[in-house]
């Protein structure tokens, strides 16, 4: 009687460990950090909140879409995840899923994605989604993050499309203030996974991934980072010319630069203890970047409010 009442609960188990293992394969951790800039461009287009049927139908759209595109890069990139300790544990190295289920697994959630968006949102946000898909799979993980250390700079651009998509799910088309919302996106991803990349160095190494920090020397990395860092606090500042007649206004611009500066002091406070030869701490640069964009968000959320 035991064995056989154990039965359901250990399919249960499972079946839970299973989901869990798809679920994983869509990186949902990073998945929140492109979401994060996705509602203040809904906003921002909007001029105050969507209507709540159109947010939620862009944030589960968009979801899916990043989930796809994730689970592509984790089908192709399973060979190279084994030897690298961050990435070694996830479902396919562990072979928790096999290759053909993940791939189904992309395929669709790419087409419910696009359908989901086409038919609740707008053509052009579906349309910006799925090419959003494409260039991550295609022209990021196969093309570019093998072989070129430029593969952060061309990779930036799937980063920062959750902004334009928020904007074309509000409006059906694009503007000025989307785009400087996507410049400040496209720039801060560089500070930000640079800083990831020198922690995790050995890794990629490993892997022969030739990410910057890799192929360059920690000094060049350092003043690079530097200059993306203040690069995304000029694009932010753009956007108090651009969005005035969107809602933005003083709270949003002072926000921006006390949170850029923040921002850039760090940036600053790597390179110089990459000069005086002490520990770099990368990750610390790279939690401040996770905090400078949800608060800038929200800086920009709290203006169109306001």
């Amino acid at each position: 009687m035991t064995a056989v009442s154990e039965r359901p609960a250990l399919a249960t188990r499972r079946v839970s460990a299973v989901v869990r293992a798809y679920v994983a394969l869509t990186k949902p951790r990073i998945i929140e950090l492109l979401l994060v800039t996705t509602v203040p461009a809904m906003m921002l287009a909007a001029g105050g909140w969507p209507s709540w049927r159109l947010l939620l139908a862009t944030l589960v759209g968009g979801t899916l879409a990043a989930g796809a595109a994730n689970v592509f890069n984790c089908w192709y990139d399973r060979d190279i995840d084994r030897l690298m300790h961050r990435t070694e544990r996830r479902p396919l190295p562990m072979g928790e899923i096999s290759p053909r289920g993940a791939l189904v697994f992309g395929v669709v959630l790419t087409v419910v994605s696009t359908l989901l968006l086409a038919t609740t949102t707008t053509l052009l946000a579906a349309g910006l989604a799925l090419g959003a898909i494409g260039y991550y799979a295609v022209i990021y993980t196969v093309i570019l993050k093998r072989h070129t250390r430029h593969s952060t700079l061309f990779g930036g651009v799937p980063g920062a499309a959750p902004v334009l998509i928020g904007w074309a799910a509000v409006t059906g088309s694009l503007a000025w203030p989307a785009v400087v919302l996507f410049g400040v996106v496209f720039c801060w991803q560089m500070p930000h996974f640079w800083a990831l990349a020198m922690r995790f160095r050995a890794d990629y190494e490993r892997a022969e991934v030739p990410m910057l920090p890799v192929v360059a020397t920690a000094r060049s990395v350092g003043r690079q980072t530097v200059v993306w860092t203040w690069l995304t606090v000029a694009v932010s500042l753009l956007l108090w010319p651009v969005g005035g007649d969107y809602g933005i206004g003083w709270l949003y611009t002072a926000a921006a630069a006390g949170l850029g500066l923040w921002f850039a002091i760090e940036a600053h406070r790597l390179l110089s203890r990459i000069r005086r030869g002490a520990e770099t701490k990368p990750m610390q640069l790279f939690h401040i970047s996770i905090s400078y964009m949800a608060l800038l968000s929200v800086a920009v959320i709290l203006d169109v409010l306001i």
